[in-house]
């Protein structure tokens, strides 16, 4: 992760990648340390609070109920001032855990938004080859449902574990004090209480961790089929579709039920046991009751702090699903952030203040997977301020070209050189800055014109209506009611295909590339658009050098350099009319292409 981000630095992100489960989610709560110390020293306060009450009802019984030698009067006042001082540990028990419960949420928030944010960062930088593998839906799942899960843990559960296991500990220690012997007894069951919270751990994680990975199953399908809704309705795929999302409902309910009779099975357990040790006292405590070993006051003081003690653990075992939930969210989290699947960074990255745009493949190789190469020895050298088109059957390796050029992979083998430096030892923002792509889908942002003309580049409304009329846009913009400020994209009017590659062209003149590539970018424009989308091509490759992938005649004639691929390898190359006169591949393409034209 880059320091910039301000989340997490390289040699901090070496140290989390050690860390075990735990200790990373103390990691990423570090910086919001004090509020969690305040919320530690409040939890000794509501539990020492809530653990005063059923000794100051042992002195109401002993001392001043059941006690005869005192007058009435005094008994009275007695109990006014245990009433008292029990109405006020119940209010400062109520104000401390409102505090605490204010403070945990806030921390929780944070921790929440913090790793949220270094998730998105994180996959930011990863390499295309991970997202080919991993389904959008699956990582949706990761940055929402498990972040979720996680967030619903450090707001109501963190309280409730921390309270609870001082709670515990405390009426321990005051059952030893008030009667070992009774108190000894007692203890005889928590092996079975350990043993069973131990085994219900094992088996509720593990349903958890199966709940969580159909539920990101069935987020990918979701996400796929409504992206796609349109062909699945032209082909008829309602059914078929229809049947595999039951199948993947199915599974997921199936897996939630098997959660459920976990529950169904610890949660009886801990009221059994909860029953057998209040018997067990009942017996054992009235029968030293009657033997004048023990006051009613403290067997009702017994009584009321077993209530307390297995109160906790009824409150465990329903949050217990929320934590063993966030774990299971957890571990598939982490795993994510353990992904180092970017692109390596020179240790020194180079960004070199000038230069012509000159490019050379050297021996290049690359596949996307292993043992299916792409390109195989590709070697290939474009001067600076020449335009050259690529032209060739789909899958020929046009487009691996461009993704290698624009370092969204590496190759397997030989370099790729800008102006005689290899691609893997400049800074990748400063590289893709240098190397403008106008693609045939151009992505509108939700925003104004002028946003999505400039993106991360600033200048001024002047500069921005030079930059429209040199693509062919300005007119157009002009007519819009709000000029600039027109909104477009989602919750915006939407624009044309030839628009949008003005648009693009627009992008490109607004970041001043050395290197222009268009892949494919005219494909779709309709006959209306050509013209102004050829004077924006002019303007735009003008001073550049200049990568073509194109279907159109007009576009490829453009070129100073034409190659032919088939393959993975250059099958021809050479001018339009040089390859025009040869009987060739591409003799064979330009008859395709005046077809196309009707000429």
């Amino acid at each position: 992760m880059r320091d910039n981000y301000g989340y997490f630095e390289e040699d901090q992100l070496g140290k989390f990648g050690d860390l075990g489960l735990w200790r990373r989610i103390v990691f990423l709560g570090r910086p919001y340390w004090l509020g969690a110390l305040l919320s530690v020293l409040l939890s000794f306060l509501v539990v020492g609070c809530g653990l005063s009450l059923p000794y100051l009802i042992r002195l109401a019984v002993d001392d001043f109920i059941l006690n005869p030698g005192l007058a009435v009067e005094v008994r009275l006042e007695g109990l006014t001032r245990l009433s008292l001082a029990f109405g006020g540990l119940m209010v400062l028990e109520f104000s401390g855990n409102f505090v605490q419960v204010l403070l945990l949420e806030w921390t929780g928030q944070r921790i929440m938004h913090r790793m949220r944010q270094m998730m998105f960062v994180h996959l930011l930088h990863l390499e295309l080859n991970f997202f080919q593998r991993n389904p959008t839906g699956r990582l949706v799942t990761r940055l929402t449902n498990d972040i979720q899960n996680m967030h619903e843990m450090f707001t109501s559960v963190i309280v409730t574990l921390f309270n609870d296991g001082v709670k515990l500990l405390g009426i321990l220690g005051i059952l030893f004090w008030m009667n070992w012997r009774l108190a000894l007894g007692i203890c005889l069951l928590l092996p079975l209480m350990v043993g069973n919270t131990i085994w219900f751990s094992r088996l509720a994680r593990d349903a958890f961790r199966q709940i969580r990975t159909h539920l990101s199953q069935i987020n990918s399908f979701l996400q796929e089929s409504l992206s796609g809704v349109a062909l699945i309705q032209l082909f008829l795929r309602e059914r078929s579709t229809q049947a595999q999302f039951s199948q993947l409902n199915q599974a997921f309910f199936g897996k939630a039920l098997y959660q459920i009779r976990v529950f169904a099975v610890f949660m009886p357990l801990i009221e059994l046991m909860s029953a057998v040790t209040i018997g067990t006292i009942l017996w054992y405590g009235g029968s030293q009751v009657m033997a004048g070993k023990m006051s009613l006051g403290m067997l009702v003081a017994f009584l009321s702090y077993m209530r307390l003690f297995f109160q906790p653990m009824r409150e465990l075992s329903q949050k217990y699903s929320i934590v063993q939930s966030a774990l299971a969210s957890a571990e598939r989290i982490f795993q994510l952030l353990d992904s180092r699947e970017a692109l390596p960074l020179a240790s020194s990255s180079l960004r070199p203040a000038s230069g012509k745009g000159e490019i050379e493949f050297r021996q290049v190789s690359f596949g996307y997977e292993p043992g299916r190469p792409v390109l195989e020895h590709f070697s290939l050298r474009i001067p600076a301020g020449q335009t050259l088109a690529i032209v060739g059957a789909t899958g020929s390796g046009k487009t691996t070209l461009i993704n290698l050029l624009e370092r969204f992979y590496d190759p397997d083998e030989g370099q790729i050189l800008l102006d005689g430096l290899d691609l893997r030892s400049l800074d990748p923002d400063w590289l893709r800055r240098q190397v403008g792509l106008v693609m045939q889908d151009v992505f509108l942002l939700p925003g104004s014109i002028r946003d999505n003309v400039l993106l991360d580049v600033e200048k001024t409304d002047e500069e921005v209506w030079e930059i429209l009329a040199q693509a062919q846009m300005s007119r157009f913009v002009r007519q819009l009611p709000e000029g600039l400020a027109t909104r477009v994209g989602e919750g915006g009017m939407d624009l044309s295909a030839g628009q949008r590659q003005l648009l693009a062209f627009a992008r490109v003149l607004a970041r001043e590339p050395r290197i222009l590539v268009l892949d494919e970018a005219t494909a779709s424009v309709d006959s209306e658009s050509e013209a102004l989308t050829e004077q924006a091509i002019a303007a735009t490759f003008a001073g550049r050098t200049n990568i073509v992938i194109a279907h159109r005649l007009s576009t490829i004639r453009r070129a100073d350099h034409i190659l032919v691929m088939a393959g993975g390898r250059i099958i021809e190359q050479g001018s339009h009319a040089e390859l025009a006169l040869a009987n060739g591949a591409y003799r064979r393409l330009l008859t395709i292409f005046n077809f196309r034209a009707g000429i």
